[in-house]
């Protein structure tokens, strides 16, 4: 896959020379939009991820790109992590022929939960505490035969624990290897904003939609972390054309983790 970087570094040339003679030409009216582009070059000026690492679909076989803090605030990959012109959101997106890693056969562009402003891996027990993860999201394309995609997750160790799986237009919520343990909507459509949530604690991991409780996952576990962002349950084998623009996508506006 070719290199992102000199992309968005082009891009963002591109678009500081614009807002430049637009400024010009409109010094009063378009000053308001030059600050917003200026505000958002990069997709941490709109989501905090502070305590997050990257995977991208790019990089060597069964070796993906990762990218952590402090690298991470000011990094972009055009088309596959990217801010939003309009600042309110950051798009996500991984393609069949993308790069896995060593544990999966399906590309992600995906964020990993970190602690200590990025420095260290979070591992949070089901039994100790309350862990919360909100993500305002909307899936926004799904991959050519094999239309499946997972937009947010809890994983466990070496696997997933429960996460929000868009197949078609059926949404669900899974339970280990079970995926479609639980149909949210059998009528989702692409763009759709909605609010997913996890809460874990006591053994159990709540999982909501748009503020409403959709199922109970019983999981008791000391290794588990959140996810979240374009895991495209697809791949060359089973999905056509085998090119970039044959991809999963998410849009995130929001995401947020507590523990207490």
């Amino acid at each position: 896959m070719p290199s992102t970087r000199t992309i968005v570094l082009a891009g963002l040339t591109a678009a500081v020379s614009t807002a430049t003679l637009t400024l010009s030409a409109h010094a009063g009216a378009q000053a308001p939009y030059a600050r917003a582009a200026d505000r958002c070059a990069h997709p941490s000026d709109v989501l905090d991820l502070t305590d997050w690492k990257l995977t991208l679909p790019t990089g060597e076989d069964e070796d993906p790109t990762e990218i952590t803090q402090p690298e991470l605030a000011t990094f972009s990959a055009d088309p596959w992590f990217r801010a939003e012109a309009g600042c309110d959101a950051v798009r996500f997106r991984a393609a069949v022929n993308g790069v896995t890693t060593g544990g999966s056969s399906y590309p992600r562009a995906e964020l990993r939960e970190m602690t200590d402003g990025g420095e260290d891996e979070a591992a949070w027990s089901t039994t100790e505490g309350t862990h919360t993860l909100v993500v305002r999201e909307a899936f926004t394309a799904l991959p050519e035969e094999r239309p499946y995609l997972v937009g947010a997750q809890v994983h466990g160790g070496d696997d997933d624990v429960t996460v929000f799986r868009l197949e078609g237009s059926s949404l669900y919520i899974t339970d280990g290897d079970d995926r479609h343990a639980h149909l949210v909507t059998d009528d989702y459509e692409l763009g759709t904003e909605f609010e997913a949530r996890f809460v874990a604690g006591d053994g159990e991991i709540d999982a909501y939609y748009n503020g409403r409780l959709e199922t109970t996952i019983s999981h008791a576990g000391d290794t588990n972390y959140f996810k979240a962002g374009a895991y495209t349950q697809a791949n060359c084998d089973n999905s056509e054309p085998c090119a970039d623009d044959n991809h999963g996508e998410v849009r995130i506006s929001r995401i947020k983790v507590t523990h207490t």
